[in-house]
């Protein structure tokens, strides 16, 4: 099985129309966060078919996924990554997964190729581990490492633990792209469905200071009075 097998079943599948769609979608167009980006048009479903298909492949096939210009050939070897390390649970062959998806951070630019990866991979590895590596890479200047960093905390806030969450959220609370407002904002939502106090508290500290969008998301699930109060202020 190699990395052009994995690419002609993609091609195969791919869809002119939806490739137009999903450029759009991702704001791949001069000056946006995801210019020069090539889509074929294959769904997400369709994606991970594929990938438990070849879950199988050794990190060099990978490499060569992540290295390609189109997106869902990069997301499927993201996909096939995050099946590998799920389903083996040998400490030494999770470790090199982690390895291998960090050295990758170059390859995984946009939220969606984020959003699917980080936390079933990062956030599992690091549940009982410490956590420093999320703060270097909320501090590394790289927009798609910073939502690593973030997003990475879902898995932790499920579990009732936030305080990765609150931390790095108050670090990127001034970040300057809307994808991280809009991160964050979500991030702290879910911090609320599991403990509204515990998000009150962060936003009586930190609401007035907050980019309206992230702000907003944060709230989403409030009562209509409680959002317009902080929305008023």
């Amino acid at each position: 099985m190699t990395a052009q097998d994995i690419i002609k079943e993609l091609q195969t599948l791919g869809n002119p129309a939806k490739a137009v769609h999903l450029s759009r979608f991702f704001k791949t167009g001069k000056g946006q966060y995801g210019e020069g980006d090539l889509f074929l048009g294959v769904t997400v479903p369709e994606q991970r078919a594929i990938a438990k298909k070849y879950r199988t492949v050794p990190f060099n096939v990978l490499q060569e996924l992540l290295c390609n210009p189109y997106h869902e050939i990069r997301l499927t070897g993201l996909l096939i990554l995050v099946e590998q390390f799920t389903k083996n649970k040998d400490t030494d062959f999770r470790k090199n997964c982690v390895d291998f998806y960090l050295s990758q951070t170059n390859h995984i630019n946009n939220w969606d190729l984020v959003d699917l990866s980080c936390y079933k991979l990062l956030g599992v590895w690091l549940n009982d581990k410490e956590r420093h590596l999320l703060y270097q890479l909320a501090a590394s200047g790289n927009m798609w490492e910073q939502r690593i960093a973030i997003v990475t905390c879902m898995h932790f806030v499920r579990q009732g633990d936030f305080k990765d969450c609150l931390a790095i959220s108050e670090q990127l609370l001034h970040h300057q792209h809307d994808l991280l407002h809009k991160a964050v904002g979500w991030l702290l939502r879910e911090t609320g469905k599991k403990d509204r106090a515990t998000l009150s508290r962060f936003l009586e500290t930190h609401y007035r200071n907050m980019p309206r969008t992230m702000l907003r998301y944060a709230i989403e699930h409030f009562p209509a009075e409680e959002r317009k109060k902080y929305l008023n202020k």
